[in-house]
């Protein structure tokens, strides 16, 4: 077992503190800490320790990452660019693993050594894209941990033959089931729900469902999957992504909707798009929702916008959510690191001995400065081991 030690470096409350390293587990942490005389050593140089970055929700099967640049010429509506995609993808042989793998890697380099993907699972390819990152899982396994989520991206009920495929891919080892839109997609959301709450009930696995539907619409929605939740005591096992819905209902239906969602322990995932109305972080807070962040796609043919740092996701959440004060960027953060890690099941989390041994050294004050300017990441640690110095990747990782 290899033991390191890294000297010198701050915590976010500002306390200068050495980390001793066990193997892939933190030891200790505190002042002046010895280690055995074979350790490895860091100077941290004062720098900001923070916890590995968690990515809580991205598609590691669909980026373009390492490719050129894709021209995109896609309608506006949802179903141009799931069609667009799912034809994309089938004429040109785009292979999920290698691109998930350079991807993985690009997070891994920034700081994220945790990443929930949803992986498009479909009766034109099957299972071959769920195939492919659960390659690349397995290839890194070790440096980066990554959550799959079989997402039935072009619909359930409309697709027949998608839910065989779904209980396929879980029992191929997709760690979560995903879902989408059941009113705008499916046009009968009680089956939809129930087919999609049956298959997670048969393999015991927790849920994460797309919910683009705006208004009353996503509302409605979102009532009839907390009613799932609740009659299968799923609490503390779904998630909602995008909920746009939230931000786009009266005050009344807001606060109804805040507090089923708290009382079921249903997390919300937000990217903050702009473009969009949003849940408040504010307010979920006030409510005791869990909401944290990600950055959806990252340069694929539905956007050609995104970026593997999940600082300047946080970034993101502060800007469209109006936080200024140093406290109210570390809620930002936080969506990034602590409420990611407890939303998606990620174990093991933290700065405390007995947590994994993922640590990023940032060149910061603190971390409102690092959300704010997007630090440099000067130093990754990921499972106790040095894996990226300076913005560069270990070699053989980079190779």
């Amino acid at each position: 077992m290899t033991d390191m030690l890294l000297n010198n470096v701050r915590l976010p409350d500002g306390a200068a503190v050495d980390v001793l390293i066990s193997g892939d587990r933190i030891a200790g942490i505190g002042p002046n800490l010895q280690a055995p005389p074979d350790a490895t050593r860091e100077q941290g140089g004062g720098a900001l320790l923070l916890p590995g970055l968690v990515e809580g929700h991205t598609h590691l099967d669909k980026t373009t990452w390492d490719s050129p640049w894709y021209v995109n010429q896609v309608g506006p509506a949802l179903t141009d660019r799931i069609d667009n995609e799912r034809a994309w993808r089938a004429a040109s042989g785009h292979d999920a693993a290698s691109h998930a793998r350079a991807l993985a890697l690009a997070f891994l380099r920034e700081g994220a050594t945790r990443i929930r993907s949803h992986v498009d699972v479909d009766t034109d390819a099957g299972l071959r894209h769920l195939d492919g990152v659960h390659a690349t899982r397995e290839a890194l396994a070790g440096l980066v941990e990554i959550q799959t989520v079989a997402f039935p991206q072009s619909g359930l009920l409309v697709r027949p033959g998608t839910a065989a495929l779904l209980d396929a891919g879980l029992a191929a080892g997709a760690d979560v089931l995903g879902g989408l839109d059941p009113c705008a997609i499916d046009r009968d959301p009680a089956q939809s729900l129930d087919v999609l709450f049956g298959l997670a009930e048969k393999h015991g696995k927790p849920l994460d469902i797309h919910l683009h539907e705006p208004g009353d619409l996503g509302a409605f929605s979102l009532d009839l999957i907390l009613d799932r939740v609740q009659a299968l005591d799923m609490r503390g096992r779904v998630v909602v992504s995008h909920a746009f819905c939230l931000g786009g209902v009266d005050a009344k239906r807001l606060d109804g909707l805040l507090k089923r969602l708290a009382a079921l322990d249903v997390a919300l995932l937000t990217t903050a798009p702009p473009s969009r109305p949003v849940p408040a972080l504010r307010a979920c807070r006030e409510a005791g929702v869990t909401l944290f962040g990600g950055n959806d796609g990252i340069r694929d043919t539905w956007t050609p916008y995104g970026s593997p740092d999940m600082l300047a996701r946080a970034m993101m959440i502060g800007l469209r959510n109006d936080l200024r004060r140093d406290d109210e960027i570390g809620w930002a953060f936080d969506c990034v690191s602590a409420a990611a890690a407890r939303a998606c099941g990620f174990a093991d989390y933290g700065l405390a001995p007995g947590a994994r041994a993922d640590l990023v050294l940032v060149a910061a004050s603190g971390v409102a400065e690092a959300v704010a300017q997007r630090a440099p990441r000067r130093l990754v640690i990921s499972g106790g081991k040095v894996v990226a110095r300076n913005g560069q990747l270990r070699a053989d990782l980079a190779a």
